[in-house]
């Protein structure tokens, strides 16, 4: 994944709306209508997030007659999970060093009783 595309994956995930829009779509593609109902604002506001969402690749918005359903798309969402995955487990590994040392520490203060 380029870095471009991520921060554009990024960006669009830091904004509550999207990601309450992405959690919804989860459940399946609904219409632009249905997806702005639960929000209080506009919904020429909800399809400028919708735009950023697809921007980003994280949607698609079909065409149905009049009907232009939105669909979660996963494969930037798995490219940003791949990118964190890396952090976890430097972390993990950071935290399993640490636990060893303090259990280094509870035995020398056992020993020392």
């Amino acid at each position: 994944m380029s870095p471009d595309r991520l921060s554009a994956t990024f960006s669009a995930l830091a904004d509550p709306t999207r990601r309450a829009i992405l959690a919804r779509l989860a459940l399946g593609e609904t219409s632009v209508k249905e997806l702005a109902e639960p929000f209080e604002i506009s919904l020429p506001a909800v399809t400028k997030h919708l735009k950023v969402l697809q921007r980003a690749g994280l949607i698609t918005q079909g065409r149905h007659a009049q009907w232009r359903p939105c669909k979660l798309e996963a494969k930037p969402l798995q490219e940003a999970s791949a990118w964190i995955e890396q952090y976890r487990q430097f972390w993990e590994l950071r935290l399993d060093r640490l636990e060893e040392y303090l259990r280094e520490l509870q035995s020398k203060e056992g020993g020392h009783e």
